[in-house]
């Protein structure tokens, strides 16, 4: 499959959305309901069509309709054209009259192609940005912060003593889970999952851990974590309520595939748990 970081491709959806219009997703903002997300239309500013006639580079601006100041996206032919047999031909090919043009729209990242008939307006053919398209299905799908299951509120820590830090793994929590969303003809299906979970011990260190944590079992005894651990070298006794106050920070990273258009990509979402510990000094009686 094509990486997005290399080239993205685009669909062309004449004489099936108009300009600037979009269809109304309902309660769910249209996300595996069956119905289309809003798609931004990149419609003719009144300049000339391209593919009008003659080869090499012309960039084509374009607003749009009703002098919208939206940013104009830029429609530049390519120059070579690429093999027939490419995908950014969209199943033409070089007996029709037309031509693959690169679309660059300011308010979109990433870059995209088209094919457009000679003499057709930009507005005839809109793209769709399948990043957009994921990023709506990842809105749909329930991603929170870790489920903090150690350090507890309830505890008691003692400096120089290892912490085992944990969470308890769930869909919701730490993945795997998916969606999709559709927009025109191009289906996107999005898979999100935790790949790390920074935590902000509130003694101004952090603790990166690639995975939920071991939990501690008494059988562990004085031990490190082997995965997410920590020593607190000093009490927390200047602090409020005697408690270091931290957050466990999980990233998700959210891939997607947009079969139509052979694409693909990766993009990451955060989302952040707060918790304390009560850490002091261990006390020690001389008994004579």
């Amino acid at each position: 499959m094509l990486r997005r970081a290399t080239a993205a491709a685009a669909v062309v959806l004449a004489g099936v959305l108009a300009p600037a219009a979009h269809a109304d997703g309902g309660k769910d903002g249209g996300i595996c309901k069956g119905a289309t997300m809003f798609v931004k239309v990149c419609a003719s500013d009144g300049g000339g069509a391209p593919g009008a006639g003659g080869s090499g580079t012309a960039a084509a601006p374009a607003g749009t309709s009703g002098g919208s100041s939206t940013p104009s996206c830029t429609y530049t032919r390519l120059d070579p054209q690429p093999p027939p047999e490419n995908m950014f031909w969209k199943g033409h090919d070089r007996s029709e009259k037309g031509a693959v043009y690169g679309v660059n729209c300011p308010d979109q990242q990433g870059a995209r192609t088209v094919w457009i008939a000679d003499g057709q307006a930009p507005d005839a053919a809109p793209v769709i940005d399948p990043e957009a398209v994921a990023r709506r299905a990842a809105a749909s799908m329930k991603l929170e912060g870790p489920a903090v299951a150690s350090p507890r509120a309830a505890g008691k820590y003692l400096v120089g003593m290892p912490m085992w830090m944990w969470a308890d793994p769930s869909p919701s929590t730490f993945g795997p889970v998916s969606a999709s969303a559709t927009a025109g003809s191009v289906t996107v299906t999005a898979t999100a999952k935790v790949s790390q979970i920074v935590w902000a011990m509130g003694d101004g260190t952090t603790v990166t851990c690639h995975g939920p944590g071991t939990p501690y079992t008494p059988e562990q005894g004085k031990a490190m974590s082997p995965d997410c651990g920590h020593r607190y070298q000093r009490s927390a006794s200047d602090k409020p309520d005697g408690r270091y106050r931290g957050t466990a920070t999980a990233t998700w990273s959210i891939a997607w595939t947009a079969p139509t258009l052979g694409d693909e990509g990766e993009f990451t979402e955060t989302r952040e748990t707060a918790w304390t510990a009560r850490v002091g000094e261990l006390q020690v009686l001389n008994v004579n």
